[in-house]
């Protein structure tokens, strides 16, 4: 990774109404169970006192009011796109419920997804559903060191399409690491300014913390969470 130059971390929206989306959301995942407090090891070898499991969303409904989230957030960032993509494997069933519930606001597009292994029949190759054309709107639940999406730049790219935009349900702010060393940026930061894509992102980690401090129910989790962004958080 290269240091990205600073970025608004709002993502274009205008604050009242992404901080409302933002709160509805944590509550929503704190509901379903998708956000859980207590001691989680993270992928940079962290102790987070927070962790979010999209795949958690995991009946009908939990799925389709995510999709509602994810829908309202990219209208409200003002992104314009060509087609959806869901990288696998967890942006496939993200990608496809954004894309229905897109449909019933009244925008329509194309969506497509990828395969880890190439088919040798049939119609064979990595790529199913619509053909990759135009601007790109990448959908999946985090962005943890920006690999997966570096990973759907290219294959985009070698389709002859453009990745445009990243539409995530959490932005965690949180430094990334390079060769097991903290870096002074975020891989949402790294995604935005380094490969150039724009990022949409339901709820940040402030956004959390504003939803943990505003609730007595919820102050104990909020010293630690508010202790982790202190040591790790940027934006």
């Amino acid at each position: 990774m290269h240091a990205p130059a600073h970025t608004d971390p709002a993502g274009g929206r205008g604050a009242h109404q992404g901080d409302a989306l933002a709160r509805d959301f944590v509550q929503f995942a704190i509901e379903s169970g998708v956000l859980r407090f207590g001691e989680f090891k993270t992928k940079a070898g962290r102790l987070s006192p927070y962790f979010f499991n999209a795949g958690l969303f995991d009946d009908g409904a939990k799925l389709r009011r995510l999709a509602q989230f994810y829908a309202r957030a990219i209208l409200a960032s003002g992104i314009e796109f060509d087609l959806i993509f869901g990288p696998a494997y967890k942006g496939i069933p993200l990608g496809a419920a954004v894309a229905v519930e897109l449909a019933a606001l009244g925008h329509n597009k194309p969506f497509a997804y990828n395969r880890k292994e190439a088919k040798d029949h049939g119609e064979g190759g990595t790529l199913v559903g619509a053909p990759l054309r135009g601007r790109v709107l990448i959908v999946d639940d985090v962005i943890s060191a920006g690999t997966a999406v570096r990973e759907s730049i290219a294959l985009i790219r070698a389709a002859g399409a453009t990745p445009h935009a990243v539409a995530i349900a959490l932005d965690r702010q949180e430094k990334a690491t390079e060769n097991g060393q903290d870096v002074p940026w975020s891989a949402v930061q790294y995604v935005r300014d380094t490969l150039g894509l724009q990022v949409c992102a339901i709820a940040s980690l402030a956004q959390l913390l504003q939803h943990l401090g505003s609730s007595d129910k919820f102050l104990p989790y909020f010293d630690a969470v508010a202790a982790y962004r202190a040591r790790y958080g940027v934006g």
